[in-house]
């Protein structure tokens, strides 16, 4: 059996600090885990192949720094580790994060025919829940999203049957191979590293590839070229043009200076009196 668990490298989110000029996260001095709800993505498809054999792959796409939570990932029991690095990825959103990923995981498919792909159910910096079922989208692959426990694996009838969780509920889903499952957090327990993995994983050579090595012909697809979420431009907050009204409130009584600041209101707005009876009235 052929597995393929798709993680991030991701800030520690304990140890983010907020700048307190532009509202940004600072990265500078974080350090870097994998993201959380990849783990349990990771151990279940761990559980699945020391059950059924086969081989893991784990994959991410990142900068070169990235290799650190790959070789965790070996250091777990990952049999394979791959690398998506290139300048093309810089500044991707989810669209073109799975457009990358999926690229990644067809080209591993050339080798051996991938059964599973696993991811967490969203990562901690992003919280969109998108990526997974992209990858889906664009291997055509059967998505079962929120996964909480596998309860049959079938490899001869090439199906599997998942226990979803439901707004209001769980559903028992039953599909056919292959399929992309998204593991929520709390599913499994998170193995510790074996001494003999961790020897291995310092010793792995990680595999990196670039744009071209993972199949990707056209690179307007990727990173910020292929993002129609991110914002590309700052707008930056322009200066009043009129000056804020002034209303001389000497010797008002509180009762009066509601009333002048509401026919200052109605005054800059004549429309508004109207629109705020019609409200009143229900029409």
């Amino acid at each position: 059996m052929n597995i393929v668990v798709c993680i991030k490298q991701v800030p520690d989110s304990a140890q983010i600090r907020v700048h307190p000029v532009t509202n940004t996260i600072m990265r500078q001095g974080v350090p870097t885990i994998i993201n959380p709800y990849d783990l349990y993505a990771l151990e279940e498809a761990l559980q699945l192949r020391d059950r059924f054999g086969g081989q893991v792959t784990v994959i991410t796409m990142g900068p070169a720094m990235a290799d650190t939570s790959l070789r965790k990932a070996l250091a777990y029991g990952a049999d394979r580790a791959v690398l998506l690095t290139d300048r093309f990825f810089a500044g991707a959103d989810t669209l073109a994060t799975s457009f990358a990923l999926s690229a990644g995981i067809a080209k591993l498919a050339e080798e051996a025919p991938v059964d599973i792909v696993f991811t967490g159910k969203q990562t901690i910096d992003g919280d969109t829940a998108q990526v997974g079922p992209g990858i889906a989208k664009r291997l055509a692959l059967h998505q079962l999203t929120y996964v909480e426990h596998i309860d049959r694996l079938d490899l001869d009838a090439r199906e599997i049957v998942v226990r979803r969780r439901a707004e209001g509920g769980v559903q028992v889903l039953k599909t056919g191979l292959p399929c992309l499952i998204t593991m929520l957090e709390g599913t499994n327990s998170i193995r510790f590293a074996g001494m003999d993995d961790m020897f291995r994983a310092a010793r792995a050579e990680i595999e990196v590839w670039n744009a071209a090595k993972a199949g990707i012909d056209d690179v307007q697809k990727c990173g910020l070229r292929g993002s129609p979420t991110v914002v590309k431009k700052v707008f930056a907050p322009q200066p009043r043009t009129e000056a804020a009204k002034m209303i001389d409130v000497a010797g008002l009584a509180p009762v009066e200076i509601a009333d002048a600041a509401i026919d200052t209101l109605f005054a800059a707005d004549p429309d508004l009196h109207d629109d705020l009876r019609a409200f009143a009235s229900g029409a």
